[in-house]
């Protein structure tokens, strides 16, 4: 049963991966001749076109016609004076011949009768329904490809600034800034950073691929191939035709979405000429405040029903932290008949933590040209395991190069950032605020090449190492970019020992592929069962904030070395040798049963692996500093597996074993309703190994919320050799509350979640070391929490109420309990 399941999570997993295809549209060609029905004559000059649509041709002197569009509807049409229409069906996205028979027709005039219809239809309404039917006609995606050159500029400038702030004695060393302050907008601004990127980007749709070059990129003052690749068209763009619009990780709906009509009032304004084009103006306004939508101006072409401009704005009750402004305006082009492309997308944020505070606005400006519409590259052109690439001479290039390369010219105030930032880096006093952020955001002290910290593990305490002190310091970039030395020492007042360790990792290539090695020792004190995301034991907020004492703690000397190779993004393998010995603390002891009356105290036990780690998370974007890097998500399935052998015999290695792990995680948008985050992870010990080298199922006695432990369950609480774990998690983002005003008020949000576990335990493990007061599952039984909570308490606090709804009969647990967690989000 454990495997079907697995099985059945695993090929979910993989069709939600591969499986969610769309289909976009293709050419309707229809060729044919046009006769009269009477004298079977050919007939020159006669209208034929798409019926429902402005889509249409005449015929030849021959009467020959051939129609094709991506706007075809299933019926053909031929009309000429003192005639019948003439019809016929066709199929769409084919090639095809059709012949049309006209016949004569008499005209009689009829009285005519004018009343007012007083349900008539909204006129904008028949409008967007003609864009929705268009939608996948309009999309791009429906070419076979596309190439164009981006440029992307991309600006943030301090707002509400005031003379208090500007004549603080903190400024005094730099206050030749503020000469830049402009006063033309709704709030004086202080632009404080700018960057340019200049690339080609390139698409094929089968088989499907992308590809960008980043031709150029100047930064103020930073040169960072991550943040260069960050500042490329493809992780920047927003498609209007999608149903649903990401903003800031929150699902809005677009005004040409589908289910528009539910979320919009349409108002059809005017109609009028945009760059040559006719177009319908709609306005568009949300039906009710609370939801998540914007409001703004479409301008609809009046043939093709394409998007040809849209402004929008986020509405000012929307649900979303920081956010006090908005805009977004995209202009789109027909590049070629009946092919449109966006040409130009501008974005003004103001970011503010309260009205009258001082604020960031933030902008991008991208613009396209140079467009080249269905020659798409062949041969090996997509094959590049990495999708985007940045030149090695990008961020080299010459003013004189970016005066010519350049869409569209800087502003004088957008010139003057780059002196300014570039003056500004080298007076001592700014250098010291950024130090000063340096450690509230990482930790650490920058001193030259080294970074000391962190600070939050300086000092911690727990029963069995008494009050406990600590110093780590790591080498910094200013030490190497390739290459990182690592290190930490902690002393423990009560048990008087020391605790040591010390890591190296080198970079044998920092492009694709990837390539990394590291070797780890350590020998510290640890608390088996705990997740990798909870505040570890040696953080001072985990020795106060917990609901019992750390008594049962483990002495682990780690010596590992591993081999990374990432193959191309979201795709890597990692190689991992690794000799670990565990000994028990506390109040923690590892008894080996020897007969029936006879046990032996062990006082340690020693294993040696081998390990093979996978990961696949297709499409995946990062944020990069030069080692760490912080994953931006993808919208399919993550799948992890880790194999590992144990070497009985080498390097006192005592045991003979094989564990086999499988894991995957998936965060779905499900737009107007929510975000889900659902998981499985499921797990097999072939041989026989001492429970400390099972799966000792993750639980969390602190009083913080940890997404990935059950918040319910003990630390050594459960084990077992085989097992499967299943959790969700979804986040209404104020789908209830945002219609009560007073929640509306406080943005808070809703968030259920329920997770569950079920395993077994063979009695021969028992043989190696006894249970000591920890719990197999009973048959047919699983471990199950649930929880509700409230997100976004004074936009950074979550409260969950969990309740555990089964094993309840252990008077050492916790059935019901309220816990905390820091979260910023958007």
């Amino acid at each position: 049963m454990l495997y079907r399941f697995l099985q059945y999570i695993v090929s979910l997993s993989l069709l939600l991966c591969i499986g969610a295809s769309s289909t976009y549209a293709q050419k309707t060609k229809v060729s044919g001749v046009v006769f009269d029905k009477e004298t079977n004559e050919r007939m020159p000059y006669v209208n034929v076109f798409f019926k429902g649509t402005k889509t249409g041709t005449t015929t030849n002197l021959d009467g020959e016609f051939t129609l094709e569009s991506y706007y075809a509807s299933d019926t053909v049409a031929a009309s000429f004076v003192g005639y019948t229409i003439a019809t016929k069906a066709v199929k769409i996205d084919q090639e095809q011949t059709v012949n049309l028979y006209l016949g004569t027709s008499s005209v009689a005039l009829q009285e005519v009768v004018i009343t007012v219809d007083k349900k008539r239809e909204n006129p904008a309404h028949p409008i967007i329904r003609r864009v929705h039917a268009n939608k996948n006609i309009n999309d791009r995606e429906k070419l076979s490809g596309y190439e164009y050159e981006v440029y992307n500029k991309i600006e943030f400038d301090l707002n509400n600034i005031t003379d208090e702030f500007t004549d603080r004695r903190a400024f005094k060393k730099f206050d030749f800034i503020f000469d830049n302050i402009d006063t033309t907008g709704d709030k004086d601004y202080l632009p404080i950073f700018i960057s340019e990127s200049l690339s080609d980007f390139y698409y094929r749709k089968n088989p499907k691929g992308s590809y960008e070059k980043i031709k150029a990129v100047k930064v103020s003052g930073i040169d960072n191939q991550s943040v260069s690749q960050f500042l490329g068209d493809m992780y920047q763009s927003v498609n209007i035709y999608d149903n649903n619009i990401s903003v800031f990780g929150k699902s809005f709906v677009s005004p040409i979405s589908n289910s528009g009509f539910f979320f919009y009032k349409y108002y059809l304004i005017d109609s009028l000429s945009v760059d040559n084009k006719w177009c319908y103006h709609i306005k568009f306004k949300p039906k009710r405040a609370q939801d998540p939508v914007f409001e703004g101006d479409l301008f609809i072409h009046d043939t093709t029903y394409a998007v040809k401009k849209v402004t929008a704005t986020i509405n000012e009750d929307a649900n979303i932290n920081f956010v006090h402004g908005f805009e977004v305006v995209q202009e789109y082009d027909e590049v070629e008949p009946e092919v449109w492309m966006i040409k130009k997308d501008e974005l003004i944020v103001d970011f503010n933590l309260g009205e009258k505070s001082m604020g960031l606005y933030g902008r991008k400006t991208t613009t396209y040209k140079d467009f080249i519409i269905n020659k798409p590259r062949g041969g090996e052109f997509f094959n590049n395991t990495n999708n985007i690439e940045v030149a090695d001479d990008a961020s080299k290039k010459e003013s004189d190069y970016w005066n010519t390369s350049r869409h569209e010219n800087l502003k004088s105030t957008e010139e003057a950032i780059y002196t300014m930032i570039d003056t500004l880096k080298d007076v001592p006093q700014f250098k010291t605020y950024l130090d000063v952020l340096n450690i509230i955001f990482t930790g650490y002290k920058v001193a030259g090449p080294l970074e000391f910290g962190p600070y939050y593990k300086i000092y911690s305490f727990n029963p069995v190492e008494g009050n406990r002190f600590r110093m780590g310091v790591r080498t910094s970039n200013d030490f190497s970019t390739r290459l990182a030395l690592g290190g930490f020492v902690a002393y423990g007042l009560k048990d008087q020992q020391f605790k040591y360790g010390a890591n190296v990792f080198y970079f044998l290539s920092k492009d694709q592929p990837r390539i990394s090695i590291e070797a780890r020792y350590s020998k510290d004190v640890e608390q088996l069962g705990q997740s990798r995301t909870q505040f570890q034991q040696d953080n001072f907020l985990s020795s106060f904030f917990r609901r019992n004492p750390a008594t049962k703690l483990t002495m682990v000397e780690d010596w590992e070395l591993s081999y990374n190779h990432e193959w191309f993004y979201g795709f890597s393998n990692k190689l991992i040798g690794r000799k670990r010995s565990f000994r028990p603390l506390g109040s923690l002891n590892y008894i080996q049963p020897v007969s029936d009356a006879v046990k032996l105290k062990v006082p340690a036990i020693f294993t040696t692996e081998l390990g093979l780690y996978t990961r696949f998370a297709y499409k995946e974007r990062y944020v990069a500093g030069e080692f760490d890097r912080i994953s931006l998500g993808t919208k399919y399935p993550v799948l992890e597996a880790l194999v590992t052998k144990s070497l009985p015999g080498v390097l006192d290695g005592e045991y003979n074993y094989t564990k086999v792990e499988l894991a995957v995680n998936h965060k779905l948008s499900l737009g107007y309703i929510g975000n889900l985050e659902y998981g499985a992870k499921a797990g097999k010990v072939l041989g026989n190994a001492p429970y400390p080298l099972l799966e000792i199922h993750q639980g969390n006695e602190t009083f913080f919320y940890d997404d990935n432990a059950f918040n319910t369950m003990n630390f050594f609480e459960f084990v077992s050799d085989q097992y499967i774990s299943v959790q969700g998690t979804h986040h209404f983002e104020g789908l209830f509350f945002n219609k009560l005003p007073l929640f509306r008020k406080l943005k808070w949000r809703e968030v259920v979640s329920a997770k569950a576990v079920y395993g077994s335990y063979r009695q021969e493990n028992s043989e190696l070391l006894e249970l000591d007061g920890i719990n197999t599952f009973t048959r047919n039984k699983p471990f199950i929490e649930a929880a509700i909570g409230i997100e976004n308490i004074f936009k950074f606090i979550r409260l969950d109420a969990l309740y555990r709804l089964s094993y309840l009969d252990n008077p050492d647990i916790v059935k019901f309990g309220i816990r905390a967690k820091l979260q910023l989000t958007f």
